[in-house]
């Protein structure tokens, strides 16, 4: 009886967003969405960090619907990261987000050796950031004057490392593995607490290696939970132990999962941070959610003999955001979950969709109906 339910929501809601992207697509096209503003998708220049999230929404939903005009246009949306994957200037620690759900999507679907060109490429600047005396990827870049970043490493890098996995796999060279096994290592030594949560930005003195600190960056203080840095860790080491099947990596993605899911409120979608003061905000971040549940299912994949609740973890979160955050009626909303948060501290983008917690939620979807074409593993 349980499981019929499970599938009666979840068809309803897959066919409600197919539904709506057919709509939203016809304005949206083949640009790079990012956060809703006023209810419609602000687009991006295609070196912004998310500009993976749409395509990669697309081909998930060609996959379970057939809709050719999802295959074209994320098919033009990797031809339009071209210019991008040529301007090293541009290119940062997010070309897993990028690459991983354009090129690497398309080519594991239609073996198309353009797209495997490209994500060998993104691959190869990738392993370029690491540096090996700190065994961390070097986060963002110098965009402003007076920037000193060479030393920081934040936490959203575990969910690039696939691309490391791929490219690894997919040449026969170790090399890319070792580097995403190193810094995925730094993840669980420098990141992950005793207790499960986690820091986002941790800097460390890029000439020997040795950390200097731990940043709140985009959650609430330093030592505070930052919701989506949480996903990010809890997805990013399930699909590490995916990759390896190295214990550690599971064990630490356990770890951050029990974390999330004690500290989850009544309708099981968190807020943008776990550890808020008397008096602070409490906006829910409904991206770190659909982030978590995806991991969440991956995890009861990779420990079958405990991943019940896991599942049921993560199905829990999905439901919520279907029943009670999404926008699928308001045709003045083109995402299709509100409620997230993007970066609370600057007052950017909180309380409104967001295009990678709708990517999550599709990928959430698309999991529990089966899906084998998901481009992280």
């Amino acid at each position: 009886m349980a499981m019929n339910r499970e599938t009666e929501w979840v068809e309803e809601a897959w066919a409600r967003t197919v539904d709506k992207v057919k709509r939203t697509s016809g304005r949206i096209g083949s640009g790079y969405p990012h956060a809703s503003v006023n209810g419609r998708y602000a687009l991006e220049a295609p070196d912004w960090w998310t500009a993976g999230f749409w395509p990669g929404l697309l081909w998930l939903l060609h996959d379970g619907s057939g809709e050719a005009s999802f295959r074209q246009l994320a098919e033009a949306c990797e031809e339009g990261l071209d210019a991008v994957l040529a301007a090293y200037d541009q290119l940062d620690h997010d070309a897993g987000f990028m690459w991983t759900l354009t090129s690497v999507a398309r080519y594991k679907r239609y073996g198309a050796e353009d797209s495997k060109n490209r994500a060998l490429l993104a691959a190869g600047q990738l392993a370029g950031r690491f540096n090996l005396k700190g065994n961390y990827i070097r986060a963002w870049n110098t965009w402003r004057a007076g920037d000193d970043n060479a030393g920081l490493a934040i936490i959203d890098c575990a969910m690039n490392m696939p691309l490391l996995f791929w490219a690894s796999a997919e040449t026969g060279d170790p090399r890319f593995r070792h580097v995403a096994e190193a810094h995925l290592d730094t993840v669980l030594r420098e990141f992950v607490r005793p207790d499960g949560s986690v820091y986002h930005i941790v800097r460390f003195d890029p000439g020997t290696g040795e950390r200097l600190e731990r940043i709140g960056g985009q959650g609430f203080a330093p030592e505070s939970a930052w919701s989506r840095g949480t996903a990010w860790a809890l997805y990013g080491l399930a699909l590490a132990y995916r990759h390896t099947g190295r214990t550690a990596y599971l064990d630490g993605a356990k770890r951050v999962a029990h974390f999330f899911v004690a500290h989850l409120p009544e309708d099981g979608v968190p807020h943008w941070d776990f550890r808020l003061p008397e008096g602070a905000e409490r906006f829910r971040d409904t991206s770190a959610g659909a982030c978590a549940a995806c991991g969440l299912l991956l995890l009861a994949d990779c420990a079958p003999a405990h991943g019940a609740p896991y599942r049921a973890a993560g199905v829990r979160m999905l439901e919520s955001l279907y029943r009670n955050y999404g926008a699928w009626d308001d045709d003045g909303e083109e995402g299709l979950i509100r409620g997230g948060t993007s970066i609370y501290p600057e007052r950017k983008n909180v309380d409104v969709p967001l295009i990678y917690g709708d990517y999550f939620f599709t990928e959430g979807l698309a999991r529990l109906k089966g899906a084998a074409a998901i481009a992280w593993e």
